[in-house]
């Protein structure tokens, strides 16, 4: 079993947005990614500039910086590592996640001392791989989401107390092995392999018989519906502790490309819980409002991936998209006088009911009786972009709470 007073929570980070709100929410490290070898083109990423500033403000709040180069990389790309590498050891990561072989015996060679973290995309499913790694120098592995509690805790039970084992706890899941998929690369020229996936398991499908041009015909899966490539979100929150007994040491949440409400939530939630782990590691539950709070941003329906076993209703075939039932309505910058001074992201109106969510704490509700703009005027709603506003506060919200409203 893991010592639960060093469970790690590992949070995505795909821009200084994101990083910000993890390091405000509880992560114990961020995971995220440049301009190059990483598997989220589509993120905003950090730049070879700004990446030294944000280690820098992580490594200030005690958090460590993870930097992915875990893409499948072609000849061509190769003479460009060697400053890549130079670069992540100079603005002082904590660690770069690999998925191919060459590129960690490059690693080793430019950068001596870093530390390595097999990715989930190198598809590790047994303890001889595991141990092998090890051996090349990986320091953590990332395991494939395909693995039952049994199969983790006996690649566990099988491999040095010094190799660290890291599962995905929270996210979207990829209809393909360990995110190794070539749909979008066939369908669209889009190679998720090398971070620019296009998500076709999301679309919806439909068949034409080859002499009735036109005639598109749905493709139905037990008569459910034609998404039928469409994976759940994984959510295992509800299951640290068995994760825990089985040797896991660090808890991944999945979502580069989220939202950094998305980021603060999850994380948070998912930091709640360890802590309650670790105050009570052999009788963990949960306070229901913290299971409820992952329903609390867009997410697609959940379930639990393989951990016990083959899952049986892993695929949702009625629709591909996201369930969204809250909106960030604000975010608080300061409160002082009794008043909180907010930045609008969606319109609210007076007399609406808002929640308003801090790191560790119990959500409070409010109703919105009083808005004031920045010229001291009253307003009946707050409807203007990124306006700044206040209304009267009891109490004192640390920097960056969030304000959020149920549709």
């Amino acid at each position: 079993m893991t010592d639960t007073g060093k469970l790690e929570i590992l949070s995505p980070a795909g821009d200084y947005e994101r990083l910000n709100a993890a390091l405000d929410y509880g992560a114990d490290a961020v995971y995220l990614g440049t301009q190059s070898f990483g598997m989220r083109a589509g993120a905003p990423n950090f730049t070879e500039k700004s990446l030294p500033e944000a280690v820098s403000l992580a490594h200030s709040r005690g958090v460590k910086v993870y930097l992915t180069c875990n893409t499948l990389p072609r000849n061509s790309e190769i003479p460009q590592f060697e400053g890549f590498v130079f670069n992540a050891a100079a603005a002082g990561i904590d660690a770069l996640i690999v998925t191919d072989i060459g590129l960690l015996s490059l690693v080793k060679k430019y950068a001596p001392g870093m530390e390595i973290h097999m990715s989930t995309q190198t598809g590790i499913v047994n303890y001889v791989t595991a141990n092998e790694l090890y051996n090349m120098g990986a320091k953590r592995i990332v395991l494939a989401r395909e693995l039952s509690i049994d199969e983790i805790a006996e690649i566990s039970a099988k491999t040095p107390d010094g190799l660290d084992i890291e599962v995905f706890v929270h996210g979207a899941m990829c209809v393909s092995f360990s995110g190794r998929c070539l749909l979008s690369q066939y369908l669209v020229n889009r190679d998720a392999n090398r971070g620019e996936c296009a998500q076709p398991c999301r679309w919806g499908y439909h068949l034409m018989e080859e002499k009735r041009d036109g005639q598109f015909f749905p493709v139905f899966e037990d008569e459910q519906g034609t998404y039928i490539l469409n994976a759940k979100d994984l959510c295992l929150i509800e299951h640290l502790d068995k994760l825990a007994e089985a040797g896991v040491s660090s808890f991944k949440i999945e979502g580069r490309a989220k939202s950094a409400y998305y980021v603060s939530v999850i994380t948070n939630a998912y930091r709640m819980a360890a802590d309650i782990l670790k105050s009570s590691p052999s009788n963990y539950k949960l306070p229901e409002w913290i299971r409820d709070e992952v329903f609390k941003v867009s997410h697609r329906k959940y379930c639990g991936g393989f951990l016990f076993g083959h899952p049986d209703e892993s695929q949702y075939y009625e629709t591909g998209g996201y369930i969204r039932e809250y909106d960030v309505v604000a975010v608080i910058n300061e409160c002082r006088d009794r008043r909180a001074y907010c930045t609008q992201r969606n319109k609210f109106s007076l007399g609406d009911e808002v929640e308003i969510l801090s790191p560790s704490v119990i959500y409070d509700t409010l109703k919105i009786n009083e808005i004031m703009n920045e010229a001291g005027e009253y307003c009946e709603d707050a409807r203007h972009a990124m306006m700044n506003f206040s209304f009267p506060c009891e109490k004192v919200y640390p920097k960056n709470s969030i304000l959020r409203m149920k549709r």
